[in-house]
């Protein structure tokens, strides 16, 4: 929002310079980005400048001239003049006149809408309109039109002017568009409109799009002897499905989409007709319309100076209360305290009336804000105030959360927050049917348009950007929520990995990831939530063959195997066609849902100490020759199974292939640990639980000890 400093001072007189104006601007909320030099043809003003502002969406009341007046009016204290309006025009409320008939088909969209209509002489604007339209990036066209802008700029509400003779039968009617109809908007594109799109016709055909922009056959132009002014209140949800629909966004659409004032049709309207008296452009013929069917009854809210004190942990002196939000607008009556207050309570309470202009307004804690602001948030303490009770305890979801954070940290990862949407294409790979993706109805763009029914496409992204960046050791993890047709929303965690599997160093080469990092990962996370993982290898569309694992557990509510989720290596071809550099470098992921894992996870207060062995343990070290094919975890199964219960500990310390090992097959090197937790154990006892092992490799694994 551009805005003359000159033509503010129309409104508040303040003797500052522009940069002390555009500082108090900017700490009260509204941030000037720039500060140019007023154009020659508003200059002979003294100190005067265009303040480039940078307006919140929650805040249209400030899109306007007199809007930020208003605010510099609270700030230091000053009169607050209002724009110089005629008051004498007739208002008519019976829905028409007999110069312009209005009817309002769907008052829901169009609640108000307030017509006149005025003999013009067309012609340029006076020589201080059109260079304050200049100066606010406005160009100007003609006298008429160029006086519906500066309304809209200086009181915030767009207006439409319609050159009265192409309106058939003298009527404008509010109303839907017909399915298929078709307008020629005033930048000369043929639109097609949407049945759902409000629009501004006359008997026969519309002349406008709502609250956007006007048609081209209705468009003031040199033969224009007499026009028809609007100036109505759009429903912002209408305006802003138009605008997105059209791909057309005006000045027009940006102040309504975002909330116009209800009350200031009649006020703009009066402005441009006092304009064009004062410009001699044109003068009123008749009444004033306005069609109104539903008056909005006005709001108040309460203010207690307690919660004030409470939120920003500073007594604000209540007259400062009463006054501040008095110069903003609202109305606010005399303090009075609360029969039924409590204690907590006590202090005086202020019933706030809300002006129709601020409609950001509802709640007592939005009021405590406009008492902030203007206060100064430079002037809240910047402690925080003593704690009266204890926190909440965590909930068992944030208790989890945090684990995973801590494991995964430790374990040398950093976390990736990515959005919730992704595009079709990066996501179709992870899923086996492309039905089972959620689309999005109205996508913010193409890189937008389906809800994310993986982790992972967005964590190979953060991926891929640190990797541009020059990262290459990079290892990430993000907690969320996947979305799926068949399963629904459903939270999980996943990782990914590239680059070294450890720091690099100079005592020795580095090694890069592999697929025993990125199980250390899984195991690691499944092991902190206290669940058991069983690993298979799997097929997947996204993960290279015999490099790819599915997890299961076994419920502990049903006893049946679930689905944990998958890890392994991510197919190159995904990663290079997403953007991964062709460096050669592997890339690993793993998946796994969180709801699973709490359903196979056990229960970590039901978990009990065992004393330290009394008793020493047995090592015995076998060397066998397997299969090369043959799974470890096969192996590990095997030997659990025939040996007794004394057997407390099965890990493979070495894999030998060469000199000495049949061809297929491969030499496995297992250490076995025994121990007994009531009695030393014999030589006999271990050897002949070693035989019991031996022979049952041999039988069902053809196994052979070296």
């Amino acid at each position: 929002m551009r805005i003359l400093v000159s033509w503010l001072r129309d409104f508040v007189a303040v003797d500052v310079s522009i940069d002390e104006l555009a500082a108090v601007l900017t700490m009260r909320g509204f941030e000037v980005s720039a500060i140019e030099l007023a154009p020659a043809t508003v200059q002979g003003n003294g100190d005067d400048a265009v303040l480039d502002l940078e307006i919140t969406t929650n805040r249209p009341d400030c899109l306007s001239v007199f809007g930020i007046a208003r605010e510099v009016s609270t700030i230091y204290g000053t009169e607050l003049r209002a724009p110089r309006v005629d008051e004498t025009a007739a208002l008519t409320t019976a829905g028409g006149s007999s110069d312009v008939s209005v009817a309002i088909d769907d008052p829901d969209l169009c609640p108000r809408y307030v017509a006149s209509v005025a003999d013009i002489t067309l012609g340029p604007s006076p020589t201080w309109l059109a260079a304050r339209l200049d100066a606010a990036g406005v160009r100007p066209i003609n006298n008429i039109v160029d006086i519906t802008n500066y309304v809209m700029l200086e009181l915030g509400h767009p207006m439409h002017a319609f050159d009265l003779e192409s309106l058939a039968d003298r009527s404008i009617r509010v109303r839907k568009a017909a399915s298929g109809e078709t307008l020629r908007t005033l930048d000369g594109q043929e639109r097609r409109l949407h049945h759902e799109m409000l629009v501004i016709a006359d008997a026969v055909r519309s002349h406008a799009v709502a609250g956007v922009m006007g048609g081209a056959d209705s468009e003031v132009s040199n033969h224009s002897r007499v026009v028809a002014l609007e100036s109505a209140y759009f429903r912002p949800t209408s305006v802003r499905r138009t605008s997105k629909r059209l791909a057309l966004s005006t000045d027009a659409s940006y102040r309504f989409e975002r909330g116009a004032d209800i009350e200031a049709p009649v006020v703009a309207m009066r402005r441009a007709l006092t304009l064009l008296e004062q410009t001699g452009a044109g003068r009123i013929r008749g009444s004033i319309v306005d069609t109104y069917p539903h008056p909005k009854p006005s709001k108040t809210v309460t203010l207690r100076h307690t919660r004030i004190a409470r939120v920003l942990g500073v007594n604000v002196d209540p007259s400062f209360v009463m006054t501040t939000l008095d110069r903003l607008g609202f109305s606010v009556s005399s303090p009075s305290t609360s029969a039924s207050a409590t204690p907590a309570d006590e202090g005086p309470q202020w019933q706030i009336g809300i002006p129709t202009w601020r409609v950001d307004i509802g709640r007592e804690i939005d009021l405590i804000e406009e008492v902030a602001r203007h206060y100064g948030y430079d002037r809240l303490a910047s402690t925080f105030p003593p704690l009266l009770q204890p926190p909440a305890p965590l909930s068992p979801y944030q208790r989890r959360q945090r684990l995973l954070h801590r494991v995964l940290t430790s374990g040398g990862c950093s976390e990736a927050i990515n959005f919730s949407f992704s595009d079709h294409t990066s996501t179709a790979p992870f899923v086996q049917d492309e039905s089972d993706l959620v689309s999005i109805a109205n996508p913010l763009s193409e890189k937008f348009t389906v809800l994310r029914p993986s982790l992972l496409p967005g964590l190979l992204d953060s991926l891929i950007r640190n990797r541009r960046r020059e990262q290459r050791d990079i290892r990430l993890f993000e907690i969320g929520k996947r979305f799926r047709r068949t399963t629904g929303e459903t939270l999980g965690i996943a990782i990914a990995i590239t680059g070294g599997g450890a720091p690099e160093h100079w005592s020795a080469p580095l090694r890069p990831v592999d697929l025993f990092d990125i199980k250390g990962l899984v195991e690691r996370t499944c092991e902190a939530l206290g669940a058991t993982p069983l690993f298979e290898q799997t097929v997947s569309r996204v993960l290279v063959t015999g490099r790819a694992s599915s997890i299961t557990g076994i419920s502990r509510r049903t006893g049946e195997q679930v689905s944990l989720g998958i890890f392994g290596q991510l197919t190159p071809t995904i990663a290079t066609n997403r953007g991964f550099p062709s460096t050669g470098d592997e890339v690993y992921v793993a998946e796994l849902d969180l709801v699973a894992l709490a359903e196979v996870a056990v229960d970590r207060n039901k978990l009990h100490a065992t004393p330290v062995p009394r008793y020493p343990s047995v090592v015995r070290d076998l060397a066998l020759s397997v299969d090369r094919t043959l799974p470890a975890a096969a192996v590990r199964d095997t030997i659990q199974a025939a040996a007794p219960d004394t057997l407390v500990s099965v890990r493979e310390f070495d894999r030998y292939v060469g000199s000495g090992v049949p061809d297929g097959c491969v030499s496995l090197a297992l250490r076995l640990t025994f121990r007994a937790s009531d009695r030393t154990l014999t030589d006999i006892e271990v050897q002949a639980a070693v035989h019991a092992v031996v022979a049952a490799l041999q039988d069902q694994h053809g196994a052979t000890l070296r």
